[in-house]
């Protein structure tokens, strides 16, 4: 039994570390895919269309249609708008103007504002360290936007802000989701019906806007960026979930550190970032902050709804 447990113990680790990395990947590829010229609404549009694409073929070769109920089609269209319409677009906007060493740190307060938005609601208990660290993510971007030498171009600081307020969605469709989560549907296949809405919304915005990407062959580094960005997001995603069911909750909410710091590595190794000392304060702050958040409990224990959709 204990030869088992380790090498379960083992299991989740790996998971967790290649998922992690894997998801910090994304925030350079969010850069290249911008490098090349394309609208951050084509490229939303194309996670979105990838990642439906994938999913709704995935449950229907499994069997797992979405239902077509009034209570999980509200669903579906409420994440679908928060938590890719909307935030999709804006990151993607704020990756074109930031570095993507600092996108992580921005990235890592949606489990910041989605304790205190839930205590707020009653939904998770008032702790005064988990307050702290609320207090310490607040501080960690007021250390990346406050000095004048923490950015190298203070123009970046509405970006930031931008990036920021993507969190601010992905912190609602939490709450939403914790809410009204349907209990008899499919997870996946549910995240499936929300990309499938979220295409459906931005198909005639990318129409009426011209920003549509045709993604000639042959490929560049920007077409490259764009398809793998999609199919980080559907695989890692869908890791997070089968970790969360493998591992618990609050193991599996362990990813944003990784996450995190690995998005800043990725930065470094690919685009040669090079940060300021405040930036590096703001991260190990923000590190902080996520560690006395980070819900303490033993993972035999009932989680809460809202802990199995924290994101990172």
């Amino acid at each position: 039994t204990r030869q088992l447990n380790i090498q379960r113990n083992s299991r989740a680790w790996l998971l967790l570390g290649f998922m992690g990395i894997l998801w910090g990947l994304s925030f350079s590829l969010a850069k290249m895919s911008t490098e090349g010229g394309a609208h951050p609404i084509g490229i939303n549009y194309w996670c979105c269309l990838v990642g439906a694409a994938v999913l709704i073929s995935g449950s229907i070769i499994l069997r797992r249609p979405l239902p077509l109920r009034r209570d999980v089609l509200i669903v579906c269209t409420v994440c679908g708008v928060l938590g890719s319409v909307i935030p999709g677009t804006a990151y993607f906007y704020a990756a074109s103007r930031l570095s993507p060493g600092v996108l992580p740190i921005t990235i890592a307060t949606v489990p910041l504002m989605t304790f205190l938005a839930a205590a707020v609601l009653g939904v998770e208990r008032v702790s005064t360290t988990r307050l702290l660290g609320v207090f310490l993510g607040i501080l960690s971007i007021g250390l990346l936007i406050g000095p004048s030498t923490g950015l190298p171009d203070r123009s970046a600081v509405p970006w930031v802000l931008l990036a920021v307020g993507s969190a601010l969605c992905y912190t609602a469709e939490n709450l939403f989701v914790a809410m009204r989560m349907p209990a008899d549907v499919n997870v996946y296949t549910l995240v499936g019906g929300m990309f499938l809405v979220a295409t459906i919304i931005m198909t005639p915005l990318v129409i009426i806007t011209g920003t549509f990407e045709p993604l000639p062959w042959p490929w560049g580094r920007s077409e490259w960026a764009i398809l793998g960005m999609a199919a980080i997001t559907v695989s890692a995603y869908g890791m997070f979930l089968y970790l969360v069911i493998y591992a618990g909750p609050v193991f599996a909410s362990q990813t944003a550190y990784v996450v995190t710091l690995s998005g800043v590595l990725w930065g470094i190794m690919i685009f040669d970032d090079d940060h300021s000392l405040w930036v590096w304060l703001s991260l190990g702050v923000m590190m902080l902050a996520l560690a006395l958040v980070t819900p303490r409990k033993d993972n035999s224990q009932p989680a809460t709804p809202l802990e199995h959709v924290n994101k990172p």
